[in-house]
């Protein structure tokens, strides 16, 4: 995400650290610099405009100016102006008292609506909120198909009305069995189309009108930048929208959506799509999103991301093996089936403090290098898999053969789960916080330079 964006900011970083102290003339210098990244990453020429006076202003402040540390004083206010330009804090979606809560999702269609549609029934399932979908897409061909499917994927149940073409009554009997059967919260996808049309705009005002909905999401594609912003704007100026997702975030190089449309339509954007798959969702936080497009990482959302994956219990037995030096193959397995689904590695490395785009860029990263360590570790037997100081030569170039690899990467494999083990062990020996736990599980595999 943002690859463009955090890539210019690291240019204006050098040029003021290049600095020996930041006068008016080098601030209007380095101001003009992020004016014109803003502008090249599509972000509203009044949104730029504004975010660079306003940290013109305080740059030129005698408290920067006179800092022994002027350039760290510069990042802060970069930083507190994208948390702010980005909504300032994280906004939650309703929860009624009264069940069910009502939750109806609208956008363009292509905008990825009815895979978030899923993606949202998904993660409130995680969190014990017993949701139902209500296929309200009526016209797009295979719409209602699609989220029985995705609804199957997630063991969530999907209401419609065979042959019925009155996407008002489908969401006002959905919502009657819904509050029948005790669902505590109902979603409801309605119909995109291409663009917006007057017809789109009645039928979704006529469901708001009719189920009085908790809470009313808009979808749109990231990717579309300006085009995305001003949807948006349409949107809300006839429906009144609560809170905006952006999806396909994770090819959104650039990044003129997320930092413009919170300005523009004054709502804040409560999840962001980073994937196709079902666990692809995240809620928006300005201030953890900032710390990425500047560059300084997101530590909490990677440990967040770790526990998702791993209960208390599970981490609990991991620690146990770890320190009777129990730590086998099998387990390695196992964790890395967690580190796949916490997302790319591109994306995990990106998190950690201190690596930013460059270096990213340079280094050669190979998503596909968990398929090869799979294979090999399958390839093992059990015995083999728990003793690996049994490995010999012939042994390694059987394991080599049956994995489709080389016998070097066998070695080196288990050359660094060797010493893997030892870092665990050593670890194991001291007092470690949760975060380092589960980091250290999560260790990554060798990123090749």
């Amino acid at each position: 995400m943002f690859e463009s964006l955090s890539s210019r900011f690291e240019d204006v970083y050098k040029k003021i650290r290049g600095q020996a102290r930041l006068t008016e003339s080098n601030v209007t210098d380095i101001v003009r610099d992020i004016r014109r990244t803003l502008l090249d990453a599509d972000v509203n020429y009044k949104v730029a405009k504004k975010f660079v006076d306003d940290v013109q202003a305080k740059a030129l402040g005698a408290d920067v100016l006179k800092s022994i540390h002027p350039e760290q004083q510069f990042v802060k206010i970069l930083y507190d102006e994208l948390v702010e330009m980005m909504g300032g804090a994280s906004a939650d979606i309703a929860h009624s008292n009264v069940l069910p809560t009502i939750i109806m999702v609208c956008g363009l269609q292509g905008s990825g609506k009815t895979t978030f549609t899923a993606k949202l029934a998904n993660l409130l399932k995680g969190k014990n909120r017993k949701p139902l979908l209500i296929a309200g897409d009526i016209y797009r061909p295979a719409a209602i198909e699609q989220l029985r499917l995705l609804g199957q994927q997630i063991d969530v149940p999907v209401f419609t009305i065979e042959g019925e073409k009155n996407a008002v009554k489908i969401a006002e009997q959905g919502v009657k069995y819904a509050r029948e059967q005790a669902y505590e919260t109902v979603i409801i996808d309605t119909a995109g189309r291409l663009t917006i049309d007057e017809v789109m705009m009645q039928e979704v005002a006529n469901i708001k009108s009719s189920v009085k909905p908790h809470e009313i999401l808009f979808v749109c594609d990231a990717m579309t930048g300006q085009d995305a912003v001003n949807t948006a704007k349409a949107f809300h100026d006839r429906l009144k929208f609560d809170g905006i997702v952006l999806t396909k975030l994770d090819g959104d190089a650039r990044g003129g959506a997320a930092l413009s449309i919170r300005s523009i339509v004054a709502e804040p954007i409560k999840f962001v799509s980073t994937g196709e798959k079902l666990d692809a969702i995240e809620p928006f936080y300005p201030d953890r999103m900032a710390s990425r497009i500047l560059g300084m990482g997101d530590v909490i959302s990677l440990v967040e991301r770790a526990e998702a994956q791993m209960s208390a219990e599970e981490a609990q037995k991991v620690e146990e093996k770890i320190r009777k030096n129990e730590f086998t193959f099998d387990d390695f397995l196992v964790q890395l089936g967690h580190i796949k689904k916490m997302g790319s590695l591109k994306d995990l490395l990106g998190m950690i403090p201190g690596v930013n785009q460059s270096m990213l860029a340079e280094a050669n990263i190979n998503e596909n290098s968990f398929t090869h360590i799979e294979a090999i570790v399958h390839s093992m037997t059990k015995e083999e898999r728990h003793y690996p100081h049994i490995l010999s030569g012939s042994r390694r170039a059987r394991i080599a053969i049956g994995s489709g690899t080389s016998v070097q990467e066998v070695n080196r494999l288990v050359k660094q789960f060797g010493e893997m083990q030892k870092m665990m062990k050593k670890l194991s020996r001291g007092k470690m916080t949760k975060e380092v736990k589960n980091l250290m599980n999560a260790k990554l595999p060798e990123v090749e330079e």
